[in-house]
């Protein structure tokens, strides 16, 4: 009897890379952004001919290559020219002018900036930068809690591509007038991968990830299916990982379909869009939601008003867009009545989750 032959041995792995299932990992080919690609290498182009380069506004939902993309393009542009001099910076790490400043000084090869006001740093960097030609890259600028330093390195560097990257379109509509005349950007979205895209790239990270045909393809399919319904590659990654180590617990020697399903029912708590994604001030209208709702948009406009906030009734309209869209709460538009059309706002009680799919 081969009781054994289908089990692992203590110094067996299904894993050949586990780091290739985290999502900062960056293959060498970025598959299906090629064009996304080609576009931000256009706008940033004219700097290697010493021109000033194109600004764009990049959005698209989160977990579908956007900052994969750039930082291809950003790779690319570092192995062709000493002449361009990249900077990226994730906005969700810092988010206050002063900590930016300090981060570009310090990309820019200068450490000396303790003690310095931001204003000095400034100065620093406008002396170095402007000897050469730079690319911008700030990622999840929706974090920003303030976009001084966006007008300064659009006034006074001289040449320059800023790249913006967010999940929303509408964080565009509500940036700073004097910025956005300065920016005069393109506009490059990004749409979620369909379910042969989705396949691909799923494909390719489980060809790093793991030793050959240790997965079994309906168990394989099973989470491409489930990673496409919800247009975030965040999910299959996880549920990848997931049903491989569940798998090993086993001693098993494939990643049977069983394995993948106990990791879909073990994902149910996994939320693709958490509340954490939000800025304080969408957190604050969703917390104001929870304890108001089913109530009139008009209605939770005034208390938020009440309760402090700033943004003007637009600008809060668009806030509520955003987080119907990510599930967050419902929005039930209503015609006729005492009332005429108005729209009720209701509190997601249960976000989206991959069980749900």
């Amino acid at each position: 009897m081969a009781l054994f032959k289908d089990m692992l041995g203590s110094d067996e792995s299904l894993f050949r890379n586990e780091m290739a299932l985290d999502y900062s990992f960056l293959p060498k080919l970025l598959p299906h952004r090629e064009n996304q690609q080609r576009y931000i290498a256009a706008c940033v182009k004219p700097l290697l001919m010493g021109k000033n380069g194109k600004n764009v506004f990049v959005f698209g939902a989160p977990g579908i290559g956007k900052t994969a993309a750039i930082r291809h393009v950003i790779n690319e542009l570092e192995e062709e020219t000493d002449e361009v001099t990249p900077i990226y910076i994730n906005c969700w790490q810092k988010n206050t002018t002063f900590k930016i400043i300090v981060d570009i000084c310090e990309q820019l090869g200068y450490k000396l900036t303790h003690n310095k006001r931001t204003e000095e740093l400034f100065e620093i960097i406008k002396a170095i930068a402007n000897k050469k030609s730079i690319v911008f890259a700030f990622d999840e600028v929706d974090k920003l809690e303030e976009y001084d330093f966006l007008y300064s390195i659009l006034e006074e560097i001289y040449r320059k591509s800023v790249i913006l990257i967010t999940n929303y379109q509408g964080w565009f509509d509500d940036l700073d007038d004097r910025v956005k005349s300065r920016l005069m950007s393109e506009t490059l979205e990004f749409k979620p991968y369909n379910l042969e895209e989705t396949r691909d790239i799923l494909g390719q990270r489980m060809d790093y990830a793991f030793v050959p045909n240790v997965w079994e393809k309906d168990a394989f399919e099973l989470i491409v299916k489930k990673t496409a319904e919800a247009e975030d590659m965040r999910a299959g990654l996880y549920l990848m990982r997931e049903a491989a180590n569940m798998a090993e617990d086993k001693s098993s020697r494939k990643i049977t379909l069983q394995y993948a399903e106990e990791a879909l029912k073990k994902a149910g708590n996994f939320t693709i869009k958490k509340s954490a994604d939000l800025t304080p001030d969408e957190q604050s209208i969703l917390s104001m939601i929870k304890s108001n709702s089913e109530k009139k948009i008009g209605d939770l406009y005034s208390t938020y008003r009440e309760q402090g906030g700033k943004l003007v009734y637009k600008s809060f309209q668009r806030k509520i867009e955003k987080l119907e869209k990510n599930k967050f709460i419902n929005v039930k538009k209503t015609s006729g009545g005492k009332d005429g059309n108005t729209t009720i706002v209701k509190y997601a009680t249960k976000t989206k989750k991959l069980t749900e799919f």
